[in-house]
């Protein structure tokens, strides 16, 4: 349960009446032994994971004050680490998850700094799996890690409708370490769009289904990774997804194209569909089917099954189980950060806990 340190200032000296205000540490912490075969280096992998578990690990700070007539301030700073080592993950970033601030109101929510795009909201509810050990993230890392820095962004909720959107003049500050870090820190002088990024959402959610599509744009700029190493490249995703409830189950599936545009042009579809059930409340089962296809290139098929266990409201033990089939000329790895032969099919096992506060 997260614990909450909450300062309510009444009246000052001057005798104005100042708005309540909380602060809440919160946190999880993930990790387990994970297996996998037909590593690239020849053999098989046994150890702990450094960039996610069922979720990755986090702490982090959010603050909020109470402004009065709907409208509040808030601060989010949260950290991302590898329980394996101690290590920063996101590019080394302090608060490589989250560093932000904004006004919420009945209008929606305006945010100022590094944040969640659109990507990244679009999946929260059809994607069954989210950001594990073994998921799409096997097949476009950017989908789990999809945040964006220098960026102002807009989130509103009106009668089951949600709309969102980010902007960023300088989307990736930090160096090429970590998944999705990618060294494109902003505008130069005579290069006003160099690594600019939008992102759009449009959302629907009854009380049984839902149905989301998001846009992806991110330009490159001089001494960007690859293949973003000029101004002039972009790459674009665009995400459809839906699913449905049932009255102990949830069924997801979706669609994601990427394009990139730059010295070679090259283009891949995800398709997903899983589900969700819950045998008791302490007791729930995942499943999930991948198809990714890369033109002209190579294609693989990725099936997940996990199970988890509430031994209390904080701590979950879990397992977890992938098999990647991988074509002739495909690489794709079954575990996140992962490694295997080209062409080889590879199976994945994780035993981990997790424990939330």
């Amino acid at each position: 349960m997260k614990k909450k340190v909450t300062a309510a200032l009444l009246f000052a000296a001057t005798g104005f009446a100042y708005a309540q205000s909380s602060v809440t540490l919160y946190g999880i912490v993930d990790t387990g032994i994970q297996y996998y075969n037909n590593a690239a280096a020849g053999g098989s992998v046994v150890g702990m994971p450094s960039l996610t578990g069922e979720v990755p690990s986090r702490f982090g700070i959010r603050g909020v004050e109470d402004l009065g007539g709907g409208f509040k301030t808030f601060f989010v700073l949260e950290n991302g680490f590898a329980l394996n080592n101690g290590a920063l993950n996101y590019g080394g970033r302090l608060f490589g998850r989250a560093a932000n601030v904004g006004v919420s109101s009945p209008y929606g929510a305006l945010t100022l700094g590094r944040q969640i795009n659109m990507s990244m909201y679009v999946l929260f509810n059809a994607d069954v799996i989210g950001p594990s050990i073994h998921s799409m993230a096997s097949f476009d890392s950017y989908l789990p890690n999809a945040r964006s820095d220098n960026a102002v962004g807009y989130l509103g909720k009106f009668n089951g409708f949600t709309l969102g959107g980010t902007y960023s003049d300088g989307r990736d500050a930090a160096g090429p370490a970590g998944p999705s870090a990618t060294n494109c820190a902003g505008q130069l002088a005579g290069d006003p769009v160099a690594c600019r990024q939008y992102t759009a959402m449009l959302a629907y959610d009854a009380s049984q289904f839902g149905l989301a599509a998001s846009y992806d744009v991110m330009r490159g700029g001089t001494g960007a990774s690859a293949p973003l190493s000029n101004s002039g490249y972009t790459d674009t995703r665009t995400i459809i997804d839906a699913y449905v409830k049932f009255s102990a189950a949830k069924l997801g599936a979706g669609w994601i194209r990427r394009n990139t545009s730059a010295a070679t042009h090259s283009q891949s579809d995800i398709y997903f569909a899983g589900a969700t059930y819950y045998a008791t409340p302490a007791l729930s089962f995942d499943a999930q089917a991948l198809r990714y296809l890369q033109r002209r290139q190579a294609d693989a098929t990725l099936l997940i099954g996990r199970a988890n266990y509430l031994l209390s409201k904080r701590t979950t033990v879990y397992s977890s189980v992938g098999y990647m089939l991988n074509s002739s000329l495909g690489n794709e790895a079954v575990s996140a950060g992962g490694t295997v032969r080209t062409g080889e099919n590879q199976l994945g096992v994780m035993m981990g806990i997790q424990q939330r506060f």
